[in-house]
């Protein structure tokens, strides 16, 4: 339950509360369950009761044997109903009478509750004696200190002194909290500090006044348990480590900020002197257009496309780097300090209740088969069905694995290419529009529009596929719990990670690419032809999309959710509710408090929150190229988000069953591999999606004077207007004011008049030559400084290490010494039966040889 207040001493007369009706057994658990309603007209089952069989038999024969008539039958309908109610009440009875022995057979002690203020709902409180504690302990091998505290000499050196002096300049920052208060045994039965260590928790940890602190980890681990200790660990790290990167991200913005007057490319786009007509943007409708009016969107794209660009990828690649040995380092740390070192080792996953079930079902079913039944060898693979899911041999039978979750990935291929349908078309409407406003701006609409869209839908699909995801695991039944929910996890993840990147991938790696050229565009679903990148790239329409997508996901879908639904909820609770506020807050404070924590929302699981920063990290990393913000906004957002996550936790949500656990699992490896992956991205983002290279290029080798006047040109390629396809040449050809003969495109491609007109031309190659080969100095460059990083900083800090192996040395101490006096006590017993003097002798007793001991050996 949430938490079940007490006092260190019981009170002398029976209270409500924490303590069963003695007044002396505290309350260490409670389990809530569904009673039935009392009914007057309903029939009790016969499954569990022989008198109710007697009396109908009785009944029926009496009816037979009478002369009387018969009277009404009841409707056979509403009474199969009854029964079928009355048999399921009667077997959830039999199965709750059932794990209640259980539970008296381990030691527990039970006192039911049935006559609460919650309709349907009844309590059975548990209180577990000190002697079960202690049983359980030592089946746990719960570990003791052997001491409170090992004094260990810092180091002198540089990075310990940098430590200190940071610990010092922080240390206002560090809640208030005895982070040396002794930790007792995690048990139910040592509630007495509960009251003390929620009110704590909400006055340093959920309250928005405290968003400047560090977390009270060690207490946050005490009160809810490791696993969601170290979420929350590692939350504050990730956070704490977005400062550096969001000042880095302003800085490049700022720079772009303080050059665009001095870009020459995005000059020569203002310039009207210029004079360089465009080709339509789409067939028919559309008409010539002046290169000046995309002035705006050229300096808006100096902002993200600068060379400041190309040294921020590489600072995020090491960044995630360093973020990564940060944690792992912080992880062992408190490893050590909440003793989870040896954790794990010697643990065994049981197999899941469903799992056993499955195996049951399936034997029993190979045991009353019919020699039709096809049996597939546990050695083959079986290949009836050649899709997606693949069918393995299980028990003896043929089992779908649907590990790859193939539709789903495809039905959000199809959505973004219906936007893509969306922007085409709109793009063609607005250019017909009979409205001024509508055609001034139609870039930034459809841009706009489009990224709304696609974010609607990614809030939509998400929570699709995470149904999915567990219906597909669920059909797997995996063997364990662990096996389970990595399985849940990894495809939750594939699904919501394509769902919230496809639109992203598709503008900066495809949008623009298979366009082709005036004269022989690409055509898809007819006569839809494909979209062109403005002339500054389309780096700025990837910023827009990342910007809304993130920004709409951190606001709507996980703050605006996580505050707005249980807001929601309670307001319906309270509609549906007969009493008014006053009758309503007198019911409320005489319930008890596990009737209170009833009436909370139930703890789901830690995978959604692990989800949400997974995208978001996702987000931060593989295409910080192009949006230097990001980082800044991840950190606003988890500063908001470490606030309301923890009231939530302790205001809103049942307390969860405290959970061990010493490392953060698979989510671990999700973020390794999404760091290493944002590598390959950026590269291909500055190489390909930016103007970077291309300009690089233009200046050492086509420049005339070593600068980049005249790039403008260089990269737009010539074009008749005389060699459109029939039916593609615009309607209003003369709406500039002069017949057009020949118009500019965005391409590296021979002019009409050459010998091999719009043929690809020497400087593609050239450019593309350039691309790649970034790409590959690019990655290895960052790879070998991120290897260099990981290999520099040490897993286990050196504090740590010290005290690991001192412990280790006093352990050995600890042994010997205990050899040594079981030794001499031996030997004073037998010189005792023997009737001679120890000091008769002159042996020395001989040491045992030392060997490893672990730190369960002297406890």
């Amino acid at each position: 339950m949430k938490n079940l207040y007490g006092d260190d001493v019981s009170p002398l007369y029976p209270q409500p509360g924490p303590y069963f009706a003695d007044g002396r057994r505290r309350v260490d658990y409670v389990l809530a369950y569904q009673i039935q309603k009392p009914s007057g007209d309903r029939r009790r089952s016969s499954k569990f009761g022989e008198n109710n069989f007697i009396r109908r038999l009785r009944r029926s024969l009496s009816m037979r044997s009478s002369r009387a008539p018969l009277q009404p039958k009841e409707d056979p309908e509403i009474a199969a109903q009854e029964q079928r109610a009355d048999y399921h009440e009667d077997d959830k009875r039999f199965r709750r009478e059932e794990f209640e022995e259980n539970l008296l057979e381990t030691g527990l002690e039970l006192e039911k509750d049935e006559g609460c203020k919650i309709p349907g709902i009844g309590f059975l409180k548990i209180h577990a004696p000190w002697n079960v504690l202690c049983r359980e302990a030592e089946f746990m091998k719960l570990k003791m200190p052997t001491k409170k505290v090992y004094d260990v000499k810092q180091g002198s050196n540089l990075v310990e002194k940098i430590r200190l002096f940071i610990h010092k300049v922080t240390a206002p920052l560090h809640p208030k909290v005895d982070a040396n208060r002794p930790q007792s045994m995690i048990c139910l039965s040592d509630l007495s500090s509960s009251s003390s260590s929620l009110q704590l928790l909400y006055q340093e940890w959920a309250s928005y006044s405290v968003f400047y602190k560090y977390q009270p980890i060690g207490l946050i681990r005490k009160y809810f348990g490791e696993k969601v200790g170290l979420y929350f660990a590692w939350l504050g790290v990730y956070t704490q480590m977005l400062i550096p990167a969001a000042i880095v991200g302003v800085i490049v913005f700022l720079y772009g900020c303080a050059t665009v007057d001095d870009n020459i490319p995005s000059m020569e786009i203002c310039d009207p002197r210029n004079n360089i007509t465009m080709c339509p943007l789409c067939d028919h409708a559309c008409s010539y257009w002046k290169l000046v009016t995309a002035c705006g969107t050229a300096r808006a794209s100096h902002l993200f496309d600068n060379p400041a660009t190309v040294f921020f990828s590489i600072f995020m690649a090491l960044w995630a780097v360093l973020f990564m040995e940060h944690w792992k380092r912080r992880q062992m740390r408190l490893n050590y300090i909440w003793d989870l070192t040896g954790f794990g080792e010697e643990e065994e996953d049981h197999n899941r209740a469903e799992y056993e079930f499955r195996v049951m079902q399936k034997t029993m079913r190979l045991e009353h088969s019919t020699p039709k039944v096809k049996i597939c060898s546990m050695s083959n693979m079986c290949h009836q069905h050649r899709r997606c899911s693949s069918y393995l041999c299980f028990r003896g039978f043929c089992r779908v694995i649907t590990d790859c979750p193939c539709s789903q990935i495809a039905v959000t291929f199809a959505i973004v290419f219906g936007v893509i349908l969306y922007r085409i078309s709109i793009k063609a409407a607005l250019h017909i529009s009979s409205y001024p406003a509508a055609r001034s701006n139609i870039r930034a609409t459809v841009k706009t529009t489009a990224a709304i869209i696609n974010l609607i839908i990614i809030i939509v699909l998400d929570e699709i596929y995470g149904a999915i995801a567990r219906w597909l695991t669920t059909l797997e039944v995996p063997k364990t719990d662990k096996s389970f929910e990595e399985r849940l996890i990894f495809k939750t993840f594939i699904l919501k990670f394509v769902n919230a990147f496809t639109p992203i991938v598709y503008l900066a790696f495809f949008r623009g690419r298979l366009v082709g050229r005036p004269g022989k565009y690409l055509y898809v679903v007819g006569s839809y032809r494909m979209e062109e990148c403005a002339h500054a790239g389309c780096l700025m329409e990837l910023c827009i999309q990342l910007c809304i997508t993130m920004l709409g996901k951190q606001l709507i879908q996980n703050n605006l959710f996580e505050i707005g639904i249980p807001k929601l909820k309670k307001l319906l609770r309270r509609r549906k509710s007969e009493l008014d506020s006053k009758q309503e807050e007198e019911l409320n404070n005489s319930l008890q408090r596990h009737e209170k924590d009833h009436l909370l929302g139930p703890f789901v699981g830690l995978s959604p929150e692990y989800m949400e920063m997974i995208i978001q990290f996702g987000m931060v990393t593989l295409f910080v190229a192009s949006f230097p913000l990001a980082p800044l906004f991840a950190l606003l957002n988890n500063i908001i988000e470490i606030r309301l996550d923890a009231k939530k936790f302790v205001m809103e949500l049942r307390r969860p069953i405290a959970a061990k656990a010493k490392d953060i699992g698979i989510w671990y490896n999700l973020l390794r591999g999404l760091s290493k992956v944002a590598v390959i991205v950026n590269a291909f983002v500055i190489s390909f999606t930016s103007d970077f290279i291309p300009r690089l290029v233009y200046q050492y080798m086509y420049s005339p004077d070593g600068t980049m006047h005249g790039f403008i040109d260089h990269t737009l390629s010539s074009f008749n207007v005389s060699d459109f396809q029939p039916g593609t040449a615009p309607q209003q050809p003369m709406n500039l004011g002069h017949k057009v003969e020949t118009c500019r495109y965005k391409d590296y491609r021979e002019p009409p008049w050459s010998n091999t007109p719009y043929e690809l031309s020497k400087e593609f190659w050239a450019i593309l030559a350039a691309r790649l080969a970034f790409v590959i100095v690019f990655q290895n460059v960052v790879m070998l400084m991120s290897d260099f990083v990981d290999w520099l900083i040490p897993d286990i800090p050196k504090d740590i290490s010290l005290q690991i192996h001192k412990e280790k040395i006093l352990m050995v101490e600890l042994f010997m010494k205990e050899e040594q006096g079981k030794r001499l006590a031996a030997r004073d017993n037998h010189h005792r039966d023997s009737g001679t003097s120890p000091s008769s002798t002159n042996q020395t007793p001989t040491l045992p040889r030392s060997r490893p001991v672990s730190h369960t050996d002297c406890c």
